[in-house]
């Protein structure tokens, strides 16, 4: 992708899940890359969505109702798409856009890609909308990209997880950070079959195990902390950072599976790399293209392996150090979201012209001499300089409120005859 061409993308979230926060770290990284971006905030109308399960109704009445819900949801993104005439519609996984309105946008023209960020086989909704999006990347290889051809869809490209430098990084913790957060080993997720039968071999070590759905497994309930509750990102991040050992172990939902020996890499791989944190992976065929063996990352096939290991790195700080450090290398130079997002732009831009955004800046737009001071001023306001692109600015300043001040009103006659000049030239 040329430096030159700066798109507009309207990114849309799913309602809730774990394709939620990777939808706003793909915002922050296409931010990064100088782009356009605007976000559909679809967890607004989660709880909305939520409520319908309270009206005590008959299953086939609710999902008429949810279905119904999501065409509402929808034509909102639609609406949003007319309003912001982005170059790139792209949405997450369980994104609420109906068949109905993909259709729409192809007809119209409008380039719409998914990053499908979910095992394949778990989630097969992918055959039903994949043939719908212009472009589709997956974060696994074959068999996947067989079943996608096998149906026709032709745009698709393979495109890992990441880590959000923003986000995931290492940080200098206080006293009582590191006593509520640390422990010699921790692990942060959901209460998969697999992890609670695996779990149950590590009582005997200081751990700590945070994150929901760790509910009715009797022998664990001292170790989850806080009630399971949810976590914040930025909670999550002190734990990854105050931990000696993080423990990484991909779900399975088959409980006698406790290393699945899976493909794709989930996104914790990264972001405890991100923090310059220490982790132990489960096994997995993706995983050596993306960081070195024995030297980046280190991986275990077996609870056994998993416990020697845990032995042996508890009391080889030094070599854990080295290893972290090496893996946050690795992640900041090739796995954040801005590379994640450069990449895909570049594989869409190949197949297709996306219009872009004109480079030129306020400083290169004239306006009026009595209106040049007015600008400093007003750029501050929105959060920007004097070489900011004129197309952001015009973007900020519609999501304004309130009566325009001449300036306000001038750059919105400037765009206006743009736009004209342009269609006519």
């Amino acid at each position: 992708m040329s430096k030159k061409n700066k798109y507009k993308i309207l990114i849309v979230l799913p309602f809730y899940g774990g394709s939620l926060p990777i939808g706003r770290f793909a915002a922050n990284g296409l931010k990064q890359l100088g782009h356009l971006v605007e976000v559909f905030e679809s967890p607004l109308f989660y709880s909305a969505f939520q409520g319908l399960k309270k009206l005590r109704i008959g299953s086939n009445r609710l999902e008429y109702l949810e279905q119904s819900f999501i065409q509402v949801v929808s034509q909102a993104i639609y609406a949003k798409i007319e309003e912001f005439s982005p170059s790139l519609v792209l949405a997450l996984a369980q994104a609420p856009l109906t068949r109905q309105i993909l259709l729409k946008l192809k007809k119209q023209g409008v380039p719409t890609a998914m990053w499908f960020v979910e095992d394949f086989k778990l989630f097969t909704y992918w055959r039903a909308f994949a043939p719908l999006y212009d472009f589709f990347a997956v974060i696994q290889k074959e068999p996947f990209f067989q079943g996608l051809r096998n149906i026709g869809v032709k745009n698709f490209c393979y495109l890992p997880l990441a880590c959000c430098p923003e986000i995931h990084k290492p940080l200098v913790l206080n006293s009582i950070e590191k006593k509520r957060y640390g422990s010699d080993i921790s692990f942060m997720g959901a209460g998969y079959p697999n992890r609670r039968k695996a779990f149950i071999e590590l009582l005997d070590y200081d751990f700590k195990i945070w994150g929901t759905e760790w509910e009715g497994e009797t022998s664990l309930e001292p170790l989850v902390q806080e009630e399971g509750r949810r976590l914040e990102p930025e909670e999550i991040v002190k734990i990854f950072n105050a931990t000696k050992i993080n423990l990484n172990l991909h779900s399975s939902i088959k409980s006698s599976q406790l290393v699945s020996k899976g493909d794709f890499v989930n996104p914790r791989t990264f972001e405890i790399a991100g923090c310059r944190g220490f982790q132990l992976v489960d096994e997995r065929s993706l995983l050596s293209e993306l960081f070195k063996p024995e030297e980046e990352i280190i991986t275990f096939s077996s609870i056994e392996d998993l416990k020697k290991k845990i032995d042996f790195f508890l009391e080889h700080e030094d070599k854990r150090n080295e290893i972290a450090a090496a893996a946050y290398s690795r992640a900041i130079s090739e796995h954040t979201y801005s590379h994640r997002m450069e990449r895909f732009l570049d594989f869409i831009a190949n197949k297709t012209n996306l219009s872009y955004v004109r480079g030129d800046s306020l400083s290169e737009v004239d306006l009026p001499e009595d209106l040049r001071d007015e600008l400093e001023e007003f750029l501050a306001h929105l959060g920007l300089n004097i070489n900011s692109e004129f197309e952001e600015v015009i973007h900020r300043l519609r999501q304004e409120n309130g009566e325009l001040s001449p300036i306000e009103a001038a750059l919105l006659f400037l765009d206006e005859w743009k736009k004209q000049y342009l269609k006519n030239k």
